[in-house]
């Protein structure tokens, strides 16, 4: 469903009718700081992930541990119905660790930028080359999909980075990917560098993996695939190192319900997937999250109130049941009198007048001290009202008996 519908925005650019969904959660998102999945939670994860109809489940590293290549391997023989995914290094080694853990498909790295092939690997240029060219047709001997990155592309010289995706593309690479692996991108950038890098991909798969240190992951992501892009990698509530990866979440919103790009994706269980992933990793979602945040379809004021009981595209650029959330109207000083006589209705109060107003500035009291009104304070504050109503009916009434 396309929400945006502008004129102005509909010969921008010419998407793909389709964007593959690469879910790394279970690898490079369990790179976050802190976090350590069982093998029994990363199972949980990728049923779920394969409900949602991702593409491909990057299920981990093989080579890393004994523990990793068993959790990788239970995912891999599960038969979700979905590409499981193995990282490797460009070695044997990893990549037979990875054939051990019986995936589909193997993603084969090595870095690209000088200062990671200087101070990390000590190799130089030639050698990195000639390590991803074997590797990739390594992997390619043993039946399996590669799908190949040049780590730190987005720091690397544009010439070199160019020779070696035309190189493991000559390789047998089946995938290329393009990492921004220090988040160091701007959406202009990234468009240009697609742009330049589509020609040695030789019509394979280009992808994007971005990585949130400026908060652009999600806004690289899509600039990729108006550049050429036909793959995002992403994780649940963007989870990954330092400031985390593009958040699945987003990524897919944005390609379904802005730009009309199909991912493959069951919108409507987004939010349950990113409960999930939240409750497994212990990382709060942050209320002000876009998608699947408590507040993203949350309204208090007044005016935006009035306007979503009217008509709720109003204030909401999607329905909040696209993606399984719920609307929620907040009661606080902000509020006005559509947002109380909505509370009323909802909780089978009355909605009379006279108590609408009442409750109202009893509502914007506790506003004003800094206090949240949920719903055990709001039914106080109404059965309040009413014996105040009460009260003061029949004083009224008592008075006009004496007259």
């Amino acid at each position: 469903m396309l929400i945006v519908e502008n004129k102005l925005y509909d010969e921008v650019e010419s998407l793909p009718e389709r964007v593959r969904i690469f879910d790394t959660t279970l690898r490079d998102g369990e790179q976050t700081a802190g976090i350590s999945f069982t093998k029994e939670q990363k199972l949980m994860i990728a049923r779920q992930l394969a409900k949602l109809g991702v593409a491909s489940i990057e299920a981990g590293f093989p080579a890393s541990s004994p523990g990793e290549l068993e959790a990788v391997k239970a995912i891999a023989n599960e038969g979700l119905g979905v590409e499981i995914v193995g990282l490797a290094r460009s070695n044997k080694r990893d990549i037979d660790k990875a054939l051990d853990a019986n995936v589909d498909a193997i993603h084969v790295f090595i870095a690209a930028s000088d200062i990671h092939l200087k101070y990390k690997l000590r190799m130089t240029r030639e050698e990195a080359l000639r390590a991803a060219i074997e590797a990739v047709e390594y992997a390619k001997e043993h039946g399996v999909v590669v799908e190949f990155s040049p780590e730190d592309a987005t720091r690397a010289d544009l010439k070199y980075l160019y020779t070696m995706v035309e190189s493991v593309v000559d390789a047998g690479a089946d995938r290329v990917d393009i990492p921004d692996t220090v988040g160091v991108m701007t959406p202009t950038r990234m468009k240009y560098l697609i742009r330049y890098i589509l020609p040695a991909a030789k019509g394979r798969i280009v992808s994007v993996h971005c990585h949130n240190d400026f908060g652009l992951a999600v806004a690289n992501s899509i600039s990729g695939i108006e550049a050429g892009a036909q793959q995002a990698h992403v994780t649940v509530n963007g989870i990954g190192e330092r400031a985390g990866n593009a958040a699945l979440e987003e990524v897919v919103a944005a390609l379904e319900f802005l730009l009309n790009v199909r991912t493959g994706v069951k919108t409507e269980l987004l939010y349950e997937t990113s409960l999930l992933v939240s409750k497994l990793s212990g990382i709060p979602i942050p209320p002000n999250k876009p998608i699947v945040g408590a507040n993203a379809f949350a309204h208090e004021s007044g005016i935006h109130v009035h306007g979503v009981i009217n008509n709720p595209f109003t204030y909401e650029p999607i329905r909040p049941e696209m993606v399984g959330q719920k609307r929620r109207i907040v009661l606080g000083k902000h509020s006005g009198r559509h947002g109380v006589e909505h509370a009323l209705k909802t909780l089978g109060y009355p909605t009379h007048p006279d108590l609408v107003l009442v409750v109202l500035k009893k509502v914007k009291e506790y506003g004003d001290k800094g206090m949240r009104v949920t719903e055990e304070e709001f039914r106080k504050i109404v059965e309040e009202s009413l014996r105040e109503l009460e009260e003061k009916e029949a004083r009224a009434e008592e008075i006009k008996k004496n007259v």
